[in-house]
């Protein structure tokens, strides 16, 4: 039987992970949004566009390694 004080650990976890994975969406559409209408005037900012909209994507790393910390620091 897992007691409570581990679950709550893994909520947590899971909580981090998915706040930074919505975030993430978040950022993504709005900059995805505006990349689209800067393309449509001007064609050359294509590669600033996929580059601005690449970014945000270290957010769920980040999310990913705190939720890791979370779960390594409760096994102690």
């Amino acid at each position: 039987m897992v007691d409570i004080g581990t679950g709550l650990v893994a909520i947590g976890a899971g909580i981090a992970l998915a706040g930074s994975a919505l975030a993430t969406g978040w950022a993504e559409t709005n900059i995805g949004t505006a990349a689209i209408g800067a393309m449509a005037e001007k064609e050359e900012l294509f590669g600033k566009g996929l580059i601005l909209t690449v970014i945000p994507e270290s957010i769920v790393i980040f999310g990913l390694v705190v939720s890791i910390l979370i779960i390594g620091l409760a096994q102690h």
